[in-house]
């Protein structure tokens, strides 16, 4: 496992993308950013850390031969990953916001944007982009935001964390190897933020509707009970969960 650690870069993702492009790397190489000025999340979205203060690294992996149909099983793996890496710190009320947001309570504490590199069907190559909020203690306005530091009272070693994380991440990219694709759908259904309970969401033409989120589709899609009590199945750009 061979770690590039930045003083700074616009975006960990970026430049593991374009590394990969120039040579051979080795499977699982990680690169980490003690500043990035142009981090990503889903759907295009932008988020800023402090520098030094938080864990912002991207991971590689090779040879995956993963359908593209089951892409969503990354999702889930790294997801649950990092949740069980925080658990073992014993954060409380811990869950993943679909499709993987990891919140503690109603709070953001870590981020996930994942760029796949197909061959045919098939996923050959994953970068995973992680941002997980450690011992910054201000967020100006992002209210839903906070860290470890804020929720648990102390500071934390980074390079200790992304161990933590990176034992954890290898422990389900193997069960992905191995097909059980529907161990992780349950286990991540399991933590999933909001599951079973009343749920307000904004729909793409920027309507309120009320539903129950009540799982994952075998493809990732959130399956939504609405109040006309039609089960129906959203991707990200159909429906946004509100906090």
């Amino acid at each position: 496992m061979q770690i590039i650690k930045l003083n700074a870069t616009e975006s960990t993702n970026a430049y593991l993308k374009n590394l990969v492009l120039e040579k051979e790397l080795d499977d699982f190489t990680i690169v980490v950013a003690n500043k990035q000025w142009n981090g990503r999340g889903q759907m295009g979205t932008k988020w800023e850390a402090e520098p030094g203060k938080n864990l912002t690294f991207s991971v590689l992996k090779k040879d995956l031969n993963l359908s593209v149909k089951n892409q969503f099983w990354l999702n889930m793996g790294v997801s649950l990953a990092i949740y069980d890496a925080l658990r073992q710190l014993h954060v409380p009320d811990l869950s993943i916001k679909w499709p993987n947001d990891i919140l503690s309570g109603r709070f953001k504490i870590c981020g996930i944007l994942i760029e796949n590199i197909l061959l045919g069907t098939k996923i050959q190559t994953s970068i995973f982009g992680i941002g997980l909020n450690v011992n910054q203690l201000d967020f100006g306005d992002l209210s839903q935001a906070s860290s470890l530091k804020l929720i648990l009272g102390r500071t934390f070693i980074l390079d200790e964390l992304l161990n933590s994380i990176m034992e954890q991440l290898r422990r389900y990219l193997d069960l992905i190897s191995q097909n059980k694709g529907s161990i992780l759908l349950s286990s991540y259904e399991n933590v999933l933020f909001r599951r079973d309970k009343p749920s307000t969401f904004r729909d793409a033409q920027g309507e309120l509707v009320m539903g129950f989120i009540k799982g994952v589709s075998a493809v990732g899609k959130l399956m939504v009970l609405l109040e006309d009590d039609v089960l129906t199945e959203f991707d990200l750009k159909e429906m946004q969960l509100l906090y």
